[in-house]
């Protein structure tokens, strides 16, 4: 498999007006209105797919991500497009900039039932992974029988279920949860960490999970812009010398990683898709490799640093 089929899109600074995403208000218009952001979404899909691009990643509290996700879908037609999504948050920003809370987080059985009626009648028939979203060691899911009864019928429908990961935690979250069975059976086939140059916490564990069989996914692989806008010197210094911007070195990083299935960009515009695609031509040597890996910070410091990121 070529670089360029082990990227995907990732639509969650595209399907609602505000994000944390560093690099990103630039590059839309400034209302943001909901036809607007519709058109923006389109045109990054537009621009993935004819470069190859075959994953798209959404979610219920991107907004209305699933809804221009799914007008796309079926305006277009296109083939072999793996969809996936995630269900435990609720956007809840009423598509206002400043909203004081954007989304809500509950992980329980009948937010998960009725995000998973909405997510399919949104992407008609295209959704073919189902994650739980920002899955944490103090989840409910962990004990909930019932819930984890009913992610394994979706499952045995011929869904894959996943699950996506936040926090200085992701390693030992990902080490339970791919532990987790439903009648001796391996409820996820699928899951969705952070990992980034800075933040590589999680990659003993998701190699693990890559070697159990499950489908891994890089998400944040950019540090939410931060290594594309303001990189430490030494990935400005490595992309100098390979000719691309930072973020294609980042990106590179990323798809250095054998065991990486799917790494998603969050580009918002077909300009700066266009520049992250670069990575795929990037080949990053041993030394380059030893030196990103002396770039990583104490998952603590990397996740409350994320968490003072404005929403804009």
């Amino acid at each position: 498999m070529n670089a360029i089929q082990r990227l995907g899109i990732g639509l969650a600074a595209l399907g609602r007006p505000a994000y944390i995403n560093v690099g990103r208000a630039a590059a839309l218009p400034n209302s943001r209105s909901v036809p607007q952001m519709c058109d923006a979404t389109w045109n990054v899909l537009d621009a993935a797919y004819a470069a190859g691009i075959r994953w798209v990643d959404a979610a219920r509290s991107y907004g209305r991500a699933e809804e221009f996700l799914g007008g796309w879908l079926s305006a277009r037609a296109p083939d072999g497009v793996t969809v996936s999504s995630k269900w435990g948050y609720t956007y809840v920003g009423e598509w206002k900039m400043d909203a004081p809370v954007h989304e809500v987080k509950e992980h329980s059985l009948e937010r998960y039932q009725a995000q998973y009626k909405e997510t399919r009648a949104f992407l008609n028939g295209h959704l073919s992974v189902y994650q739980v979203h920002s899955l944490t060691e103090d989840s409910p899911l962990f004990e909930d029988t019932r819930l984890q009864g009913a992610l394994a019928e979706a499952a045995a429908e011929g869904v894959r279920v996943g699950f996506s990961t936040s926090g200085p935690g992701q390693r030992d979250t990902i080490r339970r949860a791919v532990a987790l069975e439903v009648s001796g059976q391996r409820l996820f086939s699928t899951v969705q960490s952070t990992w980034n140059v800075l933040e590589p916490s999680a990659e003993d564990a998701l190699r693990d999970a890559h070697d159990a069989g499950l489908h891994v996914l890089l998400k944040e692989v950019l540090a939410n812009g931060r290594l594309a806008t303001r990189p430490p010197e030494t990935v400005r210094s490595v992309a100098s010398q390979k000719g691309v911007g930072p973020d294609a070195v980042a990106l590179a990083a990323a798809l250095a990683r054998p065991w990486a299935g799917t790494v998603l960009i969050g580009a918002v515009s077909p300009a700066q898709l266009q520049a992250n695609l670069s990575a795929a031509q990037v080949a990053l040597d041993e030394e380059d490799l030893a030196l990103m890996d002396d770039l990583s910070v104490p998952p603590d410091v990397y996740w409350a640093e994320r968490s003072e990121l404005p929403w804009v």
